[in-house]
């Protein structure tokens, strides 16, 4: 246990730091190169990075005190969730390729398990 606390604990904090970098990236640098619709898209995927690895983090705190297997997966459901929903925003943004935009909804999907895992959790603890 103790080792997927520092795991997703470090894991949240180094993503909620890139979340940062990349939002003022879009800020100052992309401002004049994207268009506004660009600017969106890139600017959802910052937010439910952030969002999602703040769940990291908080879940790290409390995953002595959850259901185990259920706190591991919403942990694991949030770093995929991150990885597909935020970097299919990003590849969207950055390619112009606009199928990325189709495996966006597995990474919302994998969301949903990990807030989904984390009420199951609560309920069990």
């Amino acid at each position: 246990m103790e080792g997927s606390i520092k795991l997703f604990g470090t894991l949240g904090a180094s993503l909620a730091l890139l979340a940062v970098a990349l939002g003022a990236f879009g800020a100052h640098a992309l401002q004049d190169r994207l268009d506004s619709r660009a600017l969106e898209i890139f600017d959802t995927a910052v937010r439910y990075q952030m969002s999602h690895a703040l769940a990291l983090v908080l879940l790290a705190a409390l995953l002595p005190r959850l259901h185990p297997g259920l706190g591991l997966t919403a942990g694991w459901a949030f770093a995929a969730g991150i990885l597909v929903f935020s970097g299919s925003l990003y590849l969207l943004v950055f390619t112009g390729v606009g199928r990325w935009g189709a495996v966006t909804p597995l990474g919302g999907l994998a969301f949903l398990v990990g807030w989904g895992c984390l009420v199951a959790a609560f309920l069990r603890a």
